[in-house]
């Protein structure tokens, strides 16, 4: 049996989604169909049903830069209590395998081209410490369960992702999110200008959501690591071009305003990921420019 946590989400409706076209029967579960993580004997009676299941966890308590600097506390308190829960009631059912995402602001602050076995060397950015925090803790408790209990976990490491049903909410969005949501206001209400959050420098790697899927559902048949294994292809984008993107997508013919006050996060983020193509036998490989036309046309069809 297969079981996706979170399968309401972002990522978790494309991981269920994946799983339909391949014809894999799977049960899917989350906050809003009834089961919170946060509240441990639900957890572990939901899970006593699924012995010897290999779970795809989509589940998670997250948001962009925004998000984090004004609720670090509900970050860290609801994604700690998700962790603590999820594992303990693998365990106690006897589940075989978890696939674990995990994002790559676990990386150092000053790192640049992300590799795993830097993953320890040194402090993480302040804007994403209590959610990198906190997807770290999501790997020690996946070598503690592996340690005492043979549970086998594979953690994904995963860019920001975008693409059809992201968060598209102010406060949630990460910034390709932010910046659809921005131009297609502007050009319905025919602004002058479109206000970029920073000075547009930093450079970030951008997944694709079915690119996140796929990874997730390809680990069910890979070979159990207690390593961080990365997902990516190590190219990134500043966000200023990003936004020149979107922009033309979008249509827009107003100007560009980067807001100096507002922060810039890490400076640059991209991902080596020769280790996830080796144990996946597979890279991601959507295409930015194209799919962020296919993203802006998803969100006016469906939200803007």
């Amino acid at each position: 049996m297969i079981i996706v946590t979170g399968a309401t989400g972002f990522l978790g409706k494309r991981v269920c989604k994946l799983l339909d076209t391949k014809n894999i029967s799977y049960q899917k579960t989350s906050l809003s169909m009834g089961l919170d993580l946060r509240e441990q004997k639900k957890t572990v009676d939901f899970f006593s049903n699924f012995k010897s299941a290999v779970v795809l966890n989509c589940a998670s308590f997250v948001g962009g830069i925004q998000y984090g600097y004004k609720y670090p506390a509900d970050l860290f308190k609801n994604n700690c209590e998700i962790i603590n829960n999820l594992f303990f009631a693998c365990h106690k059912a006897g589940v075989k395998k978890i696939i674990n995402p995990i994002s790559n602001c676990v990386y150092p602050a000053k790192a640049m081209l992300f590799k795993e076995d830097e993953i320890w060397n040194g402090p993480m950015h302040d804007s994403v410490l209590v959610y990198g925090m906190v997807r770290k803790a999501s790997w020690v408790a996946s070598w503690a369960y592996a340690k005492q209990h043979n549970l086998d976990t594979i953690n994904l490491v995963m860019s920001n992702m975008y693409g059809p049903e992201d968060h598209f909410e102010e406060d949630r969005s990460h910034a390709l999110g932010a910046l659809i949501m921005k131009f297609v206001k502007a050009k319905t209400e025919n602004a002058p200008y479109v206000t970029v959050w920073g000075t547009g420098t930093p450079v970030r790697e951008w997944l694709h959501v079915d690119d996140g899927a796929e990874a997730m559902v390809r680990a069910m048949d890979a070979k159990p690591t207690i390593d961080f294994v990365n997902v990516g292809i190590g190219t990134g984008i500043s966000i200023k071009d990003l936004a020149l993107k979107i922009k033309n997508a979008v249509g827009f013919n107003g100007e560009l305003v980067f807001d100096t006050t507002k922060p810039d996060g890490a400076y640059y983020k991209t991902v080596e990921g020769s280790r996830g193509i080796a144990l996946l036998n597979w890279k991601p490989s959507r295409e930015l420019d194209a799919e962020i036309v296919k993203t802006v046309e998803w969100y006016k069809r469906h939200v803007g």
